[in-house]
């Protein structure tokens, strides 16, 4: 970006601020103008991006500290959650797995399964993808399948990745599966955790993950399904890859026995892992132990754990050189968006202006809600989409006296998929030459297809499930 488009791109921002307050005066009160002025803001300069989108992020404590919209410590304890420590706490966990192998172990070990046929190819690249993300961070699973699938599509003879035709498929499957695995638990991006911690906030309890992945799994095996459908209906021009399962097996095989690091680092990824999804049985005794602290301490012991090589398994110099801050950043400042709106009364009062069109909380409800879920998380990311729904969510139940439980489900499936642009995590398989206007080409039938699918999916699961719409400890 020339300098002088990145100066228009920065003086916009709080042009569109006072633009928003101004237009907005008359139906909100001042603060609440200002708060969505601020929103607007942020998602004017994450869409151009004349400046990091984490330094974007910033811009709550910045603005709140010369607006005075809602007390501070509302959205400086955002930069210090419970979320964020979980966030930090499982980059600890699987921060020695690079250095030791466990992490291509694991993705060669799984797709070694793959045959040379393309329509093979696309759906171990997509379920692969899409499973791990469910466990492990989208951006370490997208960072290390794209790596992996580059250096197969060079050893079958299509290294030239900007120009080959079977990189298209395979890198969309892993840039559109490690998006759509983020729904199959709240493990699966900072998004979700940015969902529970306002269902937290407005229950008063902590939210158990295992109800997370109970009542999403019937969508997340649709969606699945209706991807992977898409996808092997796609037109190719490459029907086989020679070679490629061979490729697999042999870089498997050159890794050898695993080795007494790898087997550590897998315990203690299992036993967080464990511990997480039975969290009920054991809540009472331990009520302190979140996930967040369960994370942090096992990561905590990386630090005192000898490596083979006598080194310890985890140093602080690491830790403070891999661990993704930025993202740390940008879903804290999501989050303090979030309060900022909660705060200031702007997402009441647009919850009001909903309850004002006599919405019933039917299918066109569902509707107005996930497209309008979807283009937010389309056009900036995930988490900031959870940060702007989620609020306006509560607010819209607590208004007509909905049962905001479903609408909550609904809402984290329709920003748990982003398909058109490089933005987030699919910004990786581009960087490693997958042309951005083919992703988007490929990404707006799958879009429409994905929305109809949270759509139908959703309103069925609250017409005929029950356990769907409610949650324990909730009665």
């Amino acid at each position: 970006m020339n300098l002088r488009r990145r100066l228009f791109f920065i003086l916009m921002g709080p042009v569109i601020f006072a633009a928003v307050w101004l237009l907005l005066s008359g139906t909100f009160s001042r603060v609440a103008a200002q708060a969505i002025g601020v929103m607007t803001w942020m998602i004017f300069w994450w869409i151009t991006r004349p400046v990091n989108i984490t330094v974007t992020a910033i811009l709550p404590v910045a603005l709140n500290a010369l607006l005075n919209l809602v007390p501070m410590e509302t959205i400086t304890s955002q930069y210090a959650s419970d979320s964020v420590i979980l966030i930090f706490g499982s980059g600890l966990i699987t921060m020695p797995w690079a250095a030791i192998g466990l992490d291509r172990r694991i993705a060669l070990k799984t797709l070694s399964l793959v045959g040379p046929s393309m329509k093979s190819q696309i759906t171990v690249w997509l379920l692969a993808s899409t499973l791990l993300s469910t466990m492990l961070p989208n951006v370490a699973v997208c960072a290390l399948f794209t790596t992996i699938a580059v250096s197969m599509l060079t050893a079958a003879g299509h290294g030239d990745i900007p120009n080959s035709a079977p990189a298209v498929p395979i890198l969309l499957a892993v840039g559109w599966g490690v998006t759509l695995g983020g729904a199959g638990s709240p493990l699966g991006g900072a998004m979700n955790l940015v969902a529970i911690s306002f269902m937290e906030d407005y229950t008063g309890h902590e939210f158990i993950y295992i109800d997370w992945v109970i009542r999403i799994l019937p969508y997340f095996i649709i969606a699945i399904a209706v991807l992977l459908a898409g996808m092997l209906l796609m037109p190719m021009k490459v029907d086989h890859l020679k070679g490629t399962k061979e490729f697999f097996e042999r870089e498997y095989k050159e890794l050898g026995p695993m080795k007494r690091d790898e087997k550590i680092c897998a315990v203690l990824f299992l036993i967080a892992l464990a511990g997480v999804f039975l969290r009920p049985l054991y809540d009472h005794l331990l009520p302190g132990l979140a996930p967040a602290y369960l994370f942090l301490i096992i990561g905590f012991l990386s630090f005192f754990i000898t490596a083979a090589d006598k080194g310890l398994m985890l140093t602080w110099e690491q830790a403070q050189k891999e661990s993704l801050w930025g993202m740390m950043i940008l879903f804290a400042g999501g989050m303090a968006l979030g309060s900022l709106l909660n705060g200031a009364g702007a997402s009441a009062r647009v919850a009001e202006l909903i309850s004002g069109m006599s919405l019933d909380g039917g299918l066109l409800t569902i509707i107005i809600l996930v497209v309008f879920t979807r283009l937010m998380s389309e056009v900036t990311n995930g988490t900031t989409a959870a940060a702007i729904m989620v609020p306006i969510v509560f607010g819209f139940t607590s208004e007509t006296g909905l049962n905001p439980v479903p609408y909550w489900f609904i809402t984290t499936m329709a920003f748990n998929g982003e398909y058109l642009l490089p933005i987030s995590v699919r910004a990786i398989p581009v960087a490693h030459g997958l042309n951005a206007n083919k992703m988007l080409k490929a990404g707006i039938p799958m879009t429409l297809l994905n929305i109809v699918v949270v759509i139908a999916v959703g309103w069925a699961l609250m017409e005929f499930w029950p356990s769907f719409s409610t949650l324990p400890y909730l009665g």
